[in-house]
């Protein structure tokens, strides 16, 4: 089977590894220029990201880039601290959560990829896609096309995949703008255990922290509010810590100073989810990741829910007989966690609740979900787990 995916960022990568290595001739096609390393904040990996990781045999090319967290702390909005507890699987050090920035595990991911020999072509835009009865075509902008068995659409909440697919699908607003940081290390010590993610109950914001091994804090604030206007340009640093700051001063926490202490490195994005229950398939076409199921950041999941699809789909294509078959047992396998993690998240930011059962990834007390492990060990046909009823 010839397969085709469609956009070179984590989703995309991860799903050419994992279908390289259950034996497709797999290329991958990425708009941007290069490895767009310097684009995009930072994010968490939770443990089930790391297994997947493992899984596809990327863990040594990862680790490099980020730093590991082992324990979550809660601080009130007087600065106390009223919580912490173990992160993931922390024990494991293979496992534990990581920190890192997007563009830097995109780099690791590309980094991979062509060191398998898988192709990979940067500077490809998508401008059509023709399904017909011997294959799948893709129409880049440059004039070039390419035909395969499948089509996988990894690029993205905006995917060009699934705007050619389903044209009235669009991401919606999902209550809140989120700002992400970083204070270096001259501005003093880290407030903060190391190994820590640390979130803060402000009364305003939500606030979270992490401090690197340099010393330098990674840091995020969710705000409710009326989203960033469609297409304006963005706004200077200084605008946007100004922004920040009055509402971080309300309370008695690390949040303010650290904001204070941030100079150039600022950026501000509305958090954005795909709507529940849209198709992921049709025809000789598939999507993964967030151009599936794309949800607000607030459980910090995104990019484990993206590397978990990766295996889940490379272990379907290999094990079933045929294209439909495979991607409606991936549909069954994966809809029910990812989706259950996009209305949760989503709670989260419009600050409406969450349903009684937490988010993916975010409740380890009775230990590793059994079940995600069994359905993620790639020796293990995924006919051997039933998918998960959330």
């Amino acid at each position: 089977m010839k397969v085709l995916v469609i956009g070179g960022g984590i989703a995309g990568t991860a799903t050419a590894l994992g279908l390289h290595k259950a034996g497709f001739d797999v290329s991958v096609f990425e708009a941007h220029p290069d490895t767009a390393e310097d684009i995009g904040a930072f994010l968490t990996l939770a443990s089930d990201g790391m297994r997947a990781l493992a899984q596809l045999g990327a863990i040594d090319a990862v680790t490099p880039v980020g730093f590991p967290l082992t324990s979550l702390r809660l601080l009130d909005s007087e600065g106390t601290e009223v919580a912490r507890r173990p992160l993931g699987e922390a024990d494991d050090p293979a496992l534990r959560y990581r920190c890192l920035l997007r563009g830097a595990l995109n780099a690791a991911l590309q980094g991979e990829t062509l060191r398998r020999g898988i192709p990979l072509r940067h500077g490809v835009r998508l401008e059509s896609v023709t399904d017909g009865p011997d294959g799948i075509t893709a129409r880049f902008a440059d004039g070039t096309t390419a035909t395969g068995d499948l089509l996988i659409g990894a690029d993205g909440l905006h995917s060009t995949v699934r705007r050619l697919l389903q044209p009235g699908i669009r991401p919606q607003y999902a209550g809140q703008r989120v700002y992400y940081g970083y204070t270096g290390a001259a501005a003093g010590p880290g407030p903060g255990p190391a190994g820590a993610i640390t979130m803060v109950r402000g009364s305003a914001t939500a606030f979270g922290y992490a401090v690197s091994p340099a010393g330098e804090t990674y840091w995020f604030a969710r705000v409710g509010g009326d989203p960033l206007p469609a297409g304006a340009p963005a706004a200077p640093p200084a605008v946007l810590r100004e922004q920040l700051l009055p509402l971080l001063r309300k309370d008695s926490t690390p949040a303010a100073g650290l904001v204070e202490a941030c100079d150039e490195a600022i950026m501000v994005t509305n958090a954005t989810e795909v709507p529940l229950g849209i198709p992921w398939h049709t025809g000789r076409a598939l999507l993964i990741g967030d151009a599936a199921h794309a949800a607000s950041p607030a459980t910090g999941q995104g990019a484990s829910m993206a590397l978990e699809d990766a295996v889940v789909l490379a272990k379907a294509l290999r094990d079933l007989p045929e294209p439909e078959t495979a991607s409606a047992a991936y549909e069954r396998h994966r809809r029910p966690r990812v989706e259950h993690n996009t209305t949760v998240s989503g709670g989260l930011s419009r600050g409406t609740g969450t349903p009684s059962r937490p988010a993916p990834g975010k409740d380890r007390a009775a230990g590793p979900d059994e079940r995600l492990i069994r359905q993620l060990a790639w020796d293990t046909p995924l006919s051997a787990v039933p998918p998960e009823p959330y």
